[in-house]
Formats: C-alpha cells, sequence, structure tokens
C-alpha cells in the first residue's frame, strides 16, 4: 500500500481525532489536511521511513491540533510536578475510533463549554484519553511527555469537567443563543438536553392574538415545538435579560422571553405586548448592544 492510500484509510480516524480536539469540524479538515502534506514531505522530498503510518499521522494530527489551540489560548501555569521527559518512540498499536460519534453528541453543551477552557494539554490529554481510550504512554509521546505527566494532565483535565468551576457554566446568554442555534439547526437532542424537565411555555394576550401558541409544556413537547422552527429570530435584550426576537420591519413584533436557571431554559414566554417591545434592544454576544 502507497503512502496516498494509507493515509486515504486513515482519514476518517485522524478527522476524528482532529474534530473532537479542536471542535470545529472545518478546522479540523485543515489539520488533516496538513497532516498530509508533512506526511508527502516527509516521505518523498525526505526519504523517512515510517514503520507506523498510522501511529506517525496520529501524533503528527494530534500535535498540529494542540499548536492550533495554543494560538487561541493563552499559555496556562503549569503544575510543576508535570516535568517533560524526552520523547521515545511510539510504536504501540493505535486505537480505531473511527466509528465514534462526534464530539456534539457524546457531550452536553456545557460540558463542551468546559472542555473549551481546559487548558491545551488538558484538553489533548482528556480527548485522547476520556474520548478514544489511548493508553498515557501513548499520550504522553503525543505531548512530547512523560506517562505520569500524561496521567496527571488527564486526572486534573476530568476533575475540572466533573466539577467545574462557576466560571465555566454557561451564561444566560450562551444558554438562550444555544438554545436558538439548536431550534434552527432542528438538533432537537441538544434542545432536550437545554431544556428543564418540567419547561413549559407561555404567551401574553398579544402575542396568542399574533399567532403564538397559548401554553406548551414539558421538555419533550417544547422541544418539538422548536425544533426546526425560529428561523428568523435575532438575539436581543429585553432589559438586561437576554432573549431573541421575531422583527417585522426593522422592529420586534414577538419576543420569546427566557427563564434560565443553572444552565437550563425552565421557560420561554411569547410577548408581543408594546411596552415590551420598547425595551427590545438587538444584540451580538453578552453584552453588545
Amino acid at each position: 500500500m502507497d503512502r496516498t492510500e494509507g493515509f486515504e484509510d486513515e482519514r476518517p480516524r485522524l478527522l476524528g481525532i482532529a474534530t473532537r480536539v479542536l471542535g470545529d469540524h472545518a478546522e479540523a479538515e485543515d489539520v488533516v489536511q496538513q497532516a498530509w502534506l508533512r506526511l508527502d514531505r516527509a516521505v518523498r522530498r525526505d526519504g523517512t521511513e515510517i514503520d507506523n503510518l498510522a501511529a506517525w499521522l496520529t501524533t503528527v494530527t494530534t500535535r498540529l491540533c494542540l499548536d492550533r489551540l495554543r494560538a487561541r489560548t493563552p499559555v496556562p501555569v503549569e503544575d510543576p510536578h508535570l516535568e517533560d521527559a524526552a520523547l521515545e518512540p511510539w510504536s504501540d498499536p493505535v486505537p480505531d475510533p473511527a466509528d465514534d460519534v462526534a464530539l456534539a453528541d457524546t457531550v452536553g453543551i456545557a460540558l463542551q463549554a468546559v472542555i473549551d477552557r481546559l487548558s491545551p494539554r488538558e484538553r489533548v490529554a482528556f480527548v485522547l484519553h476520556d474520548s478514544f481510550g489511548f493508553d498515557f504512554a501513548t499520550i504522553g509521546a503525543v505531548l512530547d511527555t512523560s506517562p505520569v505527566a500524561a496521567r496527571k494532565l488527564t486526572s486534573r483535565a476530568r476533575a475540572k469537567v466533573a466539577q467545574p468551576a462557576p466560571e465555566d457554566a454557561l451564561a444566560d446568554w450562551e444558554v438562550v443563543d444555544a438554545f436558538m442555534a439548536a431550534a434552527r439547526g432542528g438538533d432537537f437532542e441538544r434542545l432536550l438536553q437545554l431544556l428543564a424537565p418540567d419547561a413549559v411555555v407561555g404567551a401574553d394576550e398579544a402575542a396568542v392574538l399574533a399567532g403564538t401558541p397559548a401554553s406548551i409544556e414539558g421538555r419533550d413537547e417544547v422541544a418539538a415545538f422548536f425544533n426546526g422552527s425560529a428561523q428568523a429570530a435575532m438575539a436581543v435584550f429585553v432589559g438586561d435579560r437576554p432573549a431573541s426576537a421575531w422583527f417585522h420591519r426593522g422592529s420586534a413584533a414577538v419576543v420569546f422571553d427566557f427563564e434560565v436557571s443553572g444552565g437550563k431554559v425552565r421557560a420561554i414566554t411569547f410577548r408581543a405586548e408594546p411596552s415590551v417591545l420598547a425595551r427590545v434592544v438587538r444584540r451580538d454576544g453578552p453584552t453588545a448592544r
């Protein structure tokens, strides 16, 4: 088998790893393409002999991901006990996670937000070990550190994920925007993740007259109603509360007023009373008005 065929056989697995580590499929595709270019250069120009192509490609792909994470993340203060060790050759068989589901399907939005805030090395160690089952010797080789240090990185990351600090919790506006994105994208499972079990939808009289439902009760029912809907809704504030709204000719016509608690949507009230609409301000993110 030549290197092109070998790479194509490995591509789905490499793309799965890169997508999970980076949390961005397009960026993952770019990283995997870079890995191919490095393979082609190493073999064709430098004459490198590669005994374990799967291991070589996994190491290169993961390190490219690590470079991307470091570029977007301030360098953290590392644990003084995590001392790097010399990189040792890696020839162990590589687990095949080609059939694993995408990261967004295996973790909730709140968990992904915490993973996004891990240091780059913690994030790589956590994803490789907990999502793909790599051993610590392999993770240590990828991170150019010792197996003991790799274990500590993974353990520290797992502790942060299991018990996130208060600042790692999703802000109300993130919950609202994640919910609306899931609604527009028809992501029923993600809607369920974001809704409290006793979630309800209500409406004021003006909104009912405008055509919204007066009442919906229960997480499944609310998720089903919003699934694939609200395509034209825009992010707004109602006073100081993050919300979403339909606009007509540049003015808010109906507001989706959210009640969020503990990272879950507990209630959504459709409002169309003029006094409420007068308080609607377009936003972009947490504070832009």
